[in-house]
């Protein structure tokens, strides 16, 4: 009886470190030399300081040498990505 409480404690550790580790970010990244706004869930960061990211919006991929991230919440990037979706 002991192994199994044990197994199942031990069950529910390894599922929660998986969760935890599967948990996203989201970034809104504002490129200063112009107006354009991208919104992403990885960022690339070279030595020289540029980051390339991916687009969610449009799915171009993109390399700043000069940039302001910012991290936001799930609803803010689920919403500024729907937003820019043409609706049928």
């Amino acid at each position: 009886m002991r192994n199994r409480a044990h197994s199942i404690r031990w069950y529910a550790l390894v599922g929660l470190a998986a969760l935890l580790g599967g948990c996203s970010h989201y970034y809104m990244v504002n490129d200063p030399a112009g107006t354009k706004v991208y919104y992403m869930t990885d960022i690339d960061t070279a030595k020289s300081g540029a980051i390339k990211i991916k687009d969610a919006k449009t799915g171009a991929i993109v390399t700043l040498q000069s940039s302001e991230v910012r991290e936001i919440s799930e609803q803010e990037f689920d919403s500024a990505i729907k937003g820019s979706k043409a609706k049928p």
